[in-house]
């Protein structure tokens, strides 16, 4: 008789252990966006030349729904590279557009993450003979993708590596009918909705 107490009272001291934690780590909460911006160079597969110019950005990363889509969001993205045009040819690259995103919390402060973007793309460039008189400039749907990684630099801040490879359409140019520009970004972002350490 003595030994159902004492079963008892195990039971309810390991459910108290279970509860001892009052408040939590972290908080997670706010609105579930990340804007950024960055510097990018990126070869831009004609001329065999590299350009640099801005990026922008902007994620979506719902914090609340099933477990297995935890991870996933969808991002915009802005790049206009304008800038160490080529010698002699006036050249501009420019891209708009989203995609979904994937996101892995390998760590509270490091975050890998992979994307596959649909863009709209625009390049601008002087007149070339071998070309129609009329053709310095079009415009067509491109595809992306990349990956990078963000790490934590202070509280909501966090500093972005980004790579990048395109592909663009493009019948008037190389043997295989497309251009690749690829490249890098590095830039910073603030996380309005990633959970703070308390």
């Amino acid at each position: 008789m003595h030994l159902k107490p004492v079963i008892a009272m195990l039971f309810f001291t390991a459910s108290m252990s279970l509860l001892s934690q009052v408040a939590p780590a972290a908080k997670e909460g706010g609105w579930p966006f990340v804007v950024g911006a960055a510097f990018s160079d990126f070869s831009t597969d004609m001329f065999s030349k590299h350009m640099q110019g801005p990026t922008v950005w902007a994620d979506w990363n719902p914090n609340r729904g099933p477990s297995f889509l935890r991870g996933f969001g969808v991002e915009a993205e802005g790049r206009d590279l304008d800038s160490g045009q080529p010698q002699g040819q006036q050249l501009r690259q420019v891209t708009a557009g989203g995609g979904p995103i994937y996101t892995w919390r390998y760590s509270r402060n490091f975050h890998p993450y992979g994307k596959f973007l649909f863009d709209y793309g625009a390049m601008d460039h002087i007149k070339d003979p071998r070309l129609p008189s009329s053709y310095t400039a079009d415009k067509w749907v491109i595809y992306a993708c990349g990956g990078g990684a963000e790490y934590r630099a202070w509280r909501k801040v966090w500093i972005r590596a980004d790579y990048e490879y395109q592909f663009w359409k493009v019948e008037l140019f190389p043997s295989n009918g497309f251009l690749n520009p690829q490249g890098f970004s590095v830039g910073v972002s603030y996380d309005f909705s990633h959970p703070r350490p308390r």
